[in-house]
């Protein structure tokens, strides 16, 4: 009756594979596989590079890179070459006019007057009333290098350089902030108490530090990091070859780790087993020490009711009485769980031995993760410079708008939504609004090219979250056919072939692309709505009621296990293409059914494998960035080294740029690793139960003891005299 149970079962997720002694490891007579979707890959891809040539025709990242003045010339370039600041004639309008000024002129943009400077003032400055006399000269007022270049200071008066923003009529201590000079704000508080007399000021001192504080303040201190940005670089500058050597023991003791398992694996898993049910045994002999210790107290949990205060709990028996049950069911379930899987466990010791014995044999794969690292990059860079390219596309536009609208009822009709030409402009065409000017607003979105930028710059994100899956694909097929030409070359390491690694790259991209683009495209698919999902709760966040925050959270976790799904059974099917050569959906569907047929040994070597690549992480990452800490901050002295750490600004920068970088180095060891034991895993699964593992892995060496054993005492025995 069992017998014919476990049929059942077998046959509702198919049946295992037969051993075949004449099967060598991936097929090599294999052909092209989902040639539709390779086809609508390449089509995309193609579109792709049409679209990164159209956004460099049309784009001009000197728009992001560049300040422009009011005339639209890029500040540091070009006739403003030697000028790289741009300076704002007067700060309080960008601080007082945004908001007013938003939908008229749609986008941001101070209505001032905007010069290219060599450098930022650095002093107080100021127009005051004496200064509008007649016998005043200007060139005694104004620096010549902070006005407009075309002004003529000998040819006109004090008022209307300031009626018509020629020149500053004040101005503070400034700083270079991405090429604009915004105000210091730690100067702030030293204004010259001169400055409430100043016409268009306000006429308190503390006012006018407040309104330039409010408006410019929080995007100095945002954006502010220049000074604290060359610091730092001078930091890697003096530290990069020991963050080098941080990075190359990383690697080392990586590498390490991963050969030794083969060795130390058993005696890390039941040391970490033993450990954690130590730790609840120690647990249920604690509680029940309180639990004792507090029997004879009158106090219960009922007599204290609800407070914030945990700590009166703890002084409770029932409180550890109910420690005391859920620590014991736990270890209970533990124990349970151990006696039952613990054939299973042998089984993942056994795969992470083997893993590990593979990869001794092919040392090449793990510099793989490197190519995958560059390919990623590759898409990142060519996404990048395409969004940026596309966002700086189309023409400038340039309106009129009335710097000082509060000047007359002229100034105020100036409604800036007037095109102009900076180049040809005179403030004479507006009578009686001198203050008139031709200001650069946004740039052209009317065109062809140009309306259709945003469905661009969407098909700029789905083609790039497209090739990296891709990239991401390759990398785990190729190191899956690299690994089950190990696991089925009987002979180790003789059978194995001469290049593995490059044998099983080239062979993924001449037959599968088409079932590689295929799984990233279903994963892109369910990014795209995740991202969807983000994007409408980053928009309604303020607008939801409760049951809409209910709806839209189950959603976008729903979307994230469906995502977790996928990428789980992408990694499996890519394992059957690489095996089998067949296309996505048989591979698909026979990973998945091989896996249900072996759901228990799935959980358990998943569960063995996290653990101990956990804690090989955390040996790497800790153990470096514990050695970088006491050498960068100077409790670790090398004799005869010329580094000393009270030369590093922030010493803790190169501590963080080790850690983040030996991570990235574990990691990238740790998921060749990974990919080895699934592809073991699975090969393994391909046969009927463990015998067969024993059979397949162990045959050479039970062939030598049994050699050792009857043989060899035979033929001694046949020499010796009768």
């Amino acid at each position: 009756m069992g017998k014919k149970q476990d049929t059942n079962e077998e046959s509702e997720y198919g049946e295992a594979a037969q051993y075949d002694p004449t099967f060598r490891g991936p097929i090599k007579d294999r052909g092209c596989t989902d040639i539709i979707c390779c086809i609508l890959f390449m089509a995309v891809i193609l579109g792709y590079i049409v679209v990164g040539i159209l956004a460099w025709l049309y784009g001009d990242p000197r728009h992001v890179l560049y300040p422009r003045n009011s005339t639209g010339w890029f500040c540091g370039i070009g006739p403003n070459k030697g000028r790289s600041n741009l300076l704002y004639f007067d700060i309080l309008q960008c601080a007082t006019s945004l908001n007013i000024m938003a939908t008229a002129l749609k986008g941001f943009q101070c209505p001032t007057t905007q010069v290219c400077v060599e450098t930022c003032p650095d002093d107080f400055f100021a127009v005051g009333i004496d200064k509008y006399l007649p016998g005043v000269k200007p060139k005694d007022v104004f620096n010549q290098s902070l006005c407009v270049p075309s002004i003529n200071l000998e040819n006109t008066s004090v008022k209307q350089i300031v009626d018509r923003e020629l020149c500053p009529f004040f101005y503070t201590p400034t700083t270079s902030v991405l090429g604009r000079c915004l105000p210091d704000v730690q100067e702030l508080a030293n204004i010259p108490s001169y400055f409430s007399q100043i016409p268009g000021l306000p006429s308190s001192v503390n006012d006018t530090a407040n309104l330039i504080k409010n408006g410019t303040g929080d995007l100095v201190n945002g954006f502010n990091a220049k000074e604290v940005g060359v610091r730092i670089f001078e930091d890697f500058a003096s530290a990069w070859p020991w963050i080098l050597i941080g990075l190359l023991i990383a690697m080392l003791v990586s590498m390490l780790f991963l050969l030794l398992l083969r060795f130390t694996a058993p005696v890390m898993v039941w040391v970490l087993i033993v450990g954690v049910l130590g730790a609840g045994a120690y647990g249920i002999w604690h509680c029940y020490w309180e639990y004792d210790r507090y029997k004879n107290d009158a106090a219960s949990i009922t007599d204290i009711g609800f407070t914030t205060n945990f700590n009166v709990y703890l002084q409770v028996q029932e409180t550890w009485l109910a420690f005391l049950i859920i620590i014991s069911v736990v270890e209970a379930i533990l124990l349970l769980t151990l006696i039952f899987l613990r054939t299973r466990i042998l089984i993942a010791i056994s795969l992470i031995q083997e893993s590990s014995k593979a990869i001794g044999y092919m040392m090449s794969s793990l510099l793989y993760p490197l190519v995958t690292f560059v390919l990623v990059l590759v898409c990142v860079a060519y996404w990048g410079a395409t969004a940026l390219y596309l966002a700086t596309s189309g023409n400038p536009i340039y309106r009129v708008v009335a710097l000082n609208s509060t000047m007359n009822d002229a100034c105020r009709n100036i409604s800036g939504t007037e095109d102009c030409d900076p180049q040809n402009f005179t403030s004479s065409s507006y009578p009686g609004c001198p203050s008139a000017s031709c200001i650069f607003i946004k740039y052209n979105d009317e065109g062809l090219f140009q309306r259709n930028l945003f469905n661009l710059q969407i098909y700029n994100a789905v083609a790039f979250l497209w090739c990296v899956n891709f990239v991401i694909a390759l990398g785990q097929c190729t190191l899956a056919g690299a690994f089950a030409s190990y696991y089925w070359a009987f002979t180790k390491p003789d059978d194995i072939p001469m290049f593995p690694v490059t044998g099983s790259f080239i062979r993924t991209l001449r037959y599968h692309v088409g079932s590689l683009a295929f799984g990233s495209l279903i994963l892109t698919l369910v990014q795209i709505v995740r991202i969807i999902l983000e994007y409408i709760d980053h928009k309604t966040k303020d607008a939801q009621n409760a049951v809409a925050r209910f709806i839209l959270c189950c959603l976008k976790c729903c979307f994230w296990c469906l995502e977790k799904f996928i990428k789980f059974l992408n990694r499996n099917a890519y394992i059957m293409i690489a095996i089998y050569g067949k296309n996505f959906c048989v591979s698909a569907k026979n990973a998945f059914s091989l896996l249900m047929r072996n759901v228990i040994r799935v959980v358990v070597l998943d569960k063995v494998t996290d653990l101990l690549l956990f804690f090989g992480k955390l040996l790497v990452v800790g153990g470096v960035g514990v050695l970088s800490f006491f050498f960068f901050s100077g409790r670790i002295l090398l004799p005869g080294s010329t580094f000393h750490s009270e030369t590093l600004n922030y010493y803790w920068m190169p501590i963080i740029t080790v850690v983040f970088g030996s991570y990235l180095i574990a990691h990238g060891f740790f998921s060749v690793y990974n990919m080895c034991v699934d592809t073991l895993f699975l090969c393994f699964c391909e046969y009927r139960g463990f015998a067969s593992f024993m059979q397949f892995f162990f045959s050479k060496y039970l062939v030598a003891v049994l050699n050792f054993i009857i043989i060899i005492p035979r033929q001694v025995t046949d020499r010796l005299p009768v």
